[in-house]
């Protein structure tokens, strides 16, 4: 993938759930960045994060990832697609079939499901997070441990990830997605479970990386988190 800046692009967005639609064309754009995904309960916030980290399929409509630079004389993209179709080329998507992620998307985003995060139990975070720097090449261990450090996360390193609150494992999660480099970073619901230094610490934690020029960071939350330097919000609409 280009050395370059990515542009998260969605487009006639149309998903719901039986009797209650959510979003009917609905479009949008993000560039690098720190950006709030705001709306109050019953929003959509983490049902659009699972859309756009391919947990879910839409009923139709766009979402790629695209870099600024050009290769062969068209951007470079990392696009939603059909799933029977090869992941070269964007392509829009009917109310006939559904939107799939295809591979080359998917391979770009760190998200992980603080409610559900499929990890072996008995796992402790120490062995998980040595799996992470081969799946993310702009992993930053030096990162990590400021956020291991930030969020006070070393006496749990050793410890089965069933062992873990609620709370330590969402600081878990986001220390790792902040430190992956990913060119999509999605974090849901920041501060639940948190208690208020690790709040406090959340704010510098964000914004070590508002400013990263090579990846957009996501987060859902039902308000701008106080100290912040986001650097686009959008409102869901509904």
């Amino acid at each position: 993938m280009p050395d370059t800046s990515p542009h998260l692009h969605v487009d006639q967005l149309h998903f719901g759930y039986p009797g209650r639609p959510l979003w009917v064309g609905w479009s949008h754009h993000w560039a690098p960045g720190l950006g709030l995904v705001r709306g109050g309960d019953g929003s959509g916030k983490t049902s659009l994060l699972q859309l756009l980290a391919g947990q879910r399929s839409a009923a139709s409509g766009r979402i790629a990832l695209q870099w600024s630079a050009e290769e062969d004389g068209a951007p470079a993209s990392a696009p939603y697609i059909p799933s029977d179709t090869a992941p070269s080329a964007v392509v829009p998507v009917t109310s006939t079939g559904s939107v799939a992620p295809g591979a080359a998307y998917i391979e770009q985003v760190f998200w992980m499901n603080p409610r559900e995060p499929g990890l072996p139990p008995t796992q402790t975070p120490a062995q998980w997070l040595a799996t992470l720097p081969a799946r993310w090449p702009q992993w930053s261990d030096s990162a990590l441990q400021q956020y291991l450090q930030g969020w006070t996360l070393a006496p749990h390193l050793g410890k089965p990830l069933l062992a873990l609150s609620t709370g330590t494992q969402r600081k878990l999660f986001m220390a790792a997605a902040l430190a992956s480099g990913a060119p999509l970073t999605l974090i849901d619901e920041p501060v639940a479970g948190l208690d208020k230094p690790s709040v406090n610490y959340l704010a510098d934690a964000l914004n070590a990386v508002a400013h990263a020029p090579q990846r957009i960071v996501l987060v859902a939350h039902y308000e701008a988190l106080p100290g912040v330097r986001w650097q686009s919000m959008v409102d869901l609409p509904g």
